[in-house]
């Protein structure tokens, strides 16, 4: 049968304007990728974070307010640098279902990773689907705020710097026993350690309760677990001489290991020397944070304190942290 000769004239128009009437589809790839948001000017309070999580639900579910994805993931954004599970969680989320922002399943696994070790359930079910830690630096939604002036109180020590004299007149917790004072200077020396910052851990970790007992099973007055007890030979951790001794041992060891930053210490007598690294600074907790900025208030806003490089190597990763923070001090 023949083609009638009309039919072979418009095919082509035909053709046109049926693919002209389809919508484009879209790739993940051409999906919007959120910026980084600008960062805070003054320090930024608990209430504040919740408030950027609870805007970024609203905008992400158009709940009372038009449905904009994208700026849902920066306020989720924001409130993830401070340690916000919850956000993270759902920036997590996000990436991992391309919900009208680009996926990315490296990024989702680092925001995983940051809510479910602060004990969220569901981002710990989604970490092990996605098979495990995440590997690589953290994306710039989980590392530390340009602005929190309680912990970047001073400037970061430079390698082999010798720390300022300022230790010994360092006022002492006002509800420290005088037993445990006296026991503190005592091995402070043996121990190369200011007493004003053991004891700003101590009022900080157990508030000088000896049978202090955290949900993490955290023991004593400065707060072992029953691994770090171990570690430095602590056979009884309840017993308040020999958990004070082993928490000294630890504090020295990650001031020799930080080289004598106190900020980097102490995050990581919180969470870990490891998560320390692996965030490239104070890791993405709230808890961390918050016990950072106490500690750091009660001892002056102190950056350096003397350590003993015999004690352990310097961390693999400190350059890296050390640049990474005057990176985010310079912007």
């Amino acid at each position: 049968m023949r083609t009638p000769f009309l039919v072979l004239l418009f095919a082509p128009l035909l053709a046109s304007s049926v693919a002209l009437a389809q919508p484009p589809s879209l790739t993940l790839e051409q999906l919007p990728r959120p910026t980084m948001p600008p960062g805070e000017r003054g320090p930024v309070v608990p209430a504040q974070v919740e408030r950027w999580r609870q805007e970024a639900k609203a905008l992400e579910y158009g709940d009372g307010v038009k449905r904009d994805e994208v700026a849902a993931a920066k306020l989720y954004c924001r409130a993830a640098r401070y340690g916000d599970a919850e956000a993270q969680y759902s920036l997590g989320w996000m990436l991992t279902n391309a919900r009208g922002i680009q996926r990315n399943d490296a990024e989702a696994a680092h925001m995983f990773a940051a809510a479910a070790e602060q004990g969220m359930a569901q981002a710990q079910n989604m970490l092990a689907r996605m098979g495990g830690m995440p590997l690589g630096d953290p994306p710039p939604c989980l590392r530390p705020p340009e602005t929190d002036p309680p912990i970047a109180a001073g400037p970061p020590p430079a390698r082999g710097a010798k720390a300022p004299s300022l230790w010994a007149s360092l006022p002492l917790p006002p509800n420290a026993p005088p037993a445990i004072v006296n026991y503190v200077r005592l091995l402070a020396a043996d121990y190369q350690l200011a007493p004003a910052l053991v004891l700003a851990v101590i009022a900080q970790e157990s508030n000088f309760d000896p049978l202090a007992e955290s949900p993490k099973k955290a023991q004593g007055l400065m707060q072992l677990m029953p691994e770090t007890a171990a570690r430095f030979r602590v056979t009884r951790i309840t017993d308040p001489s020999q958990n004070i001794r082993g928490g000294m041992a630890y504090l020295r060891w990650l001031l020799a290991y930080f080289e004598g930053d106190v900020m980097l210490a102490l995050a990581a007598y919180n969470a870990g020397e490891g998560a320390v690294d692996r965030y490239l600074g104070v890791p993405p907790y709230a808890e961390t944070r918050l016990y950072v900025r106490k500690i750091m208030a009660a001892v002056g806003g102190q950056r350096l304190h003397p350590f003993d490089a015999k004690v352990t190597a310097a961390s693999p990763m400190l350059l890296r942290v050390k640049a990474q923070m005057q990176l985010i001090q310079a912007r």
